[in-house]
C-alpha cells in the first residue's frame, strides 16, 4: 500500500515469505499464511509487528525478516497521520505539498537500522552468490522502503531518487534472471507508470537514472501480477485500484476493491475507497451504501471497525454530498465532524474545515465559511487545505465544475 512518486518505484509490502528467506530463490507462498502479514494488511500495526520481531528473532539472519519491521513501524505511523487514506489509498495527489510526517526519534532509529540490517544481510548472502534472487528481492524492498521514508517523512527527493534507483538495478537483474519471475514486475511496472506521470524536467532527470516511462505499460505489468502473482498480487491490486482512480477508470477499480475487502473484512480503508470509487463512477446511491455498511460494522462492533470514529464516517458522507450539490445534508454532517476534530487525524479534521467553508460559500454564506476557513488554517497551518482556505477568505469558493 504505497502510493507517491519517486517513492512508487518499490511501492508495495513485496511480502516475501520469510521461511523461504536462506535460499537462493523464492519459493512462491501466498504472504497470507505469515500470520504477520495478515495483521498487517488488516492494518492490526502492533500485532504484525510483534511477530515479525518474534520471527526475526527466530531467524537473526534474514532480511526479509527485517524489511517487514521496518515496513510495518514506517506503516504505522503513516496510517496514524492518515497518510495511507490521504496520499496511498484514494489517489488524490498532493505530491511534494504534504508537510513532514513526524516519527518519533525512536521509530525512525527503528526503521533505519532495521534496513540497514537488511541490506547487510542480503549484501553478504550476494557476495557468496550474485545471482541469489532471494536477496536481490530482498533489496529491491529494503531500498523501496527507504525511498518512501526519505519522500514522505524526511522530504529528500533526490536521496529518495537514489534509493527508487537501487531498488530498480535489483529488480532489473532479478528480471534478467527469471524473466517468468512475476511478482517481480510490480516495481518495474510501478517505475515505468511513476516516470510515466512525472513532469518533463522530472522525466528527464529519471531518463538520466535509467528510467523510461511508459504509464500504459506499467499498468499492464500490475494487472499480471494482480492476476497471475503470488508474493505481491495483493499489493499491485491496491495499487491498481489507485491508479485507476487516477486515470478515471472507476468500473475496473470497484471489482478490485470488492476482492481487497472480502480478503481482508477488518481493513476499513478498502470500503472508504470504495465509496470514492463509486462517487466517481456517478452512483451517489452505492456509495451512500457502502458508508451505511461502515457505519453498522461499527454499531455492531465488527472486528477493525471498533476504533474508527464516527465523525470519520460523517466527513466521507458530507464529503460525498459536497460533490453531489447536497448542500443541506452536507452542511449537518460536516458541522457534526468539526464538533469533534479532535477525534480525526489531521488529514481529516484539516478537509473536514475546508468543505464545511466551501458549504457555506456555496450556500451564499460568506461570513460562515471565513469562519471555518480560519480554521482550517488553524488545525494545519502549512498543509495544501489550508493554503487553499487562505485564497477563499478574500475570494469566495466557487463550483467549476462536477466531479465525484
Amino acid at each position: 500500500m504505497f502510493f507517491r512518486p519517486v517513492a512508487l518505484l518499490a511501492l508495495a509490502a513485496c511480502a516475501v515469505p520469510l521461511s523461504f528467506a536462506a535460499s537462493p530463490t523464492i519459493q512462491l507462498e501466498d504472504p497470507l499464511k505469515n500470520p504477520g502479514f495478515v495483521h498487517f494488511y488488516n492494518l492490526e500495526y502492533d500485532q504484525a509487528l510483534a511477530d515479525f520481531e518474534e520471527q526475526a528473532r527466530c531467524r537473526p539472519d534474514d532480511p526479509f525478516a527485517y524489511n517487514a519491521i521496518a515496513q510495518t513501524v514506517l506503516f504505522r505511523e503513516m496510517f496514524r497521520d492518515g497518510a495511507l487514506e490521504s496520499e496511498l489509498v484514494t489517489g488524490t495527489n498532493p505530491f511534494l505539498r504534504r508537510p513532514k510526517m513526524q516519527i518519533s526519534p525512536e521509530n525512525k532509529e527503528r526503521f533505519n537500522s532495521s534496513i540497514d540490517r537488511a541490506i547487510q544481510l542480503s549484501s553478504a548472502r550476494l557476495r557468496k552468490n550474485p545471482d541469489d534472487i532471494g536477496a536481490l528481492y530482498s533489496l529491491v524492498v529494503a531500498h523501496g522502503l527507504r525511498a518512501n521514508y526519505l519522500f514522505l517523512v524526511e522530504k529528500a527527493w533526490l536521496d529518495s531518487l537514489h534509493e527508487a534507483t537501487e531498488a530498480r538495478k535489483a529488480d532489473d537483474k532479478i528480471l534478467a534472471l527469471d524473466p517468468g519471475f512475476v511478482d517481480a514486475h510490480l516495481a518495474s511496472g510501478m517505475s515505468e507508470y511513476i516516470v510515466g506521470c512525472l513532469p518533463l524536467y522530472m522525466r528527464i532527470l529519471g531518463k538520466i537514472r535509467g528510467f523510461h516511462g511508459d504509464k500504459e505499460d506499467g499498468i499492464k505489468q500490475l494487472e499480471w501480477v494482480a492476476q497471475s502473482g503470488t508474493l505481491d498480487r495483493y499489493d499491485a491490486s491496491v495499487m491498481l485500484a489507485a491508479i485507476y482512480r487516477r486515470e478515471h477508470r472507476p468500473k475496473q477499480a470497484i471489482p478490485l476493491l470488492k476482492s481487497l475487502v472480502n480478503t481482508f473484512p477488518r481493513n476499513y480503508l478498502f470500503r472508504f475507497e470504495q465509496v470514492q470509487m463509486y462517487s466517481d463512477l456517478g452512483d451517489k446511491q452505492s456509495a451512500l451504501q457502502v458508508l451505511a455498511q461502515i457505519d453498522e460494522l461499527r454499531r455492531d462492533g465488527a472486528p477493525g471497525y471498533t476504533a474508527l470514529p464516527r465523525p470519520r464516517i460523517q466527513y466521507a458522507k458530507g464529503n460525498l454530498l459536497f460533490w453531489y450539490g447536497d448542500l443541506d445534508p452536507a452542511l449537518a454532517d460536516l458541522k457534526q465532524v468539526t464538533q469533534k476534530s479532535d477525534e480525526l487525524d489531521l488529514n481529516t479534521a484539516v478537509m473536514a474545515w475546508l468543505r464545511l467553508g466551501q458549504v457555506y460559500d456555496l450556500k451564499g454564506e460568506h461570513g460562515q465559511a471565513i469562519k471555518a476557513y480560519r480554521e482550517t488554517l488553524k488545525t494545519a497551518p502549512h498543509s495544501a487545505p489550508a493554503l487553499e482556505a487562505e485564497g477563499y477568505i478574500s475570494s469566495p469558493y466557487h463550483r467549476k465544475g462536477s466531479t465525484g
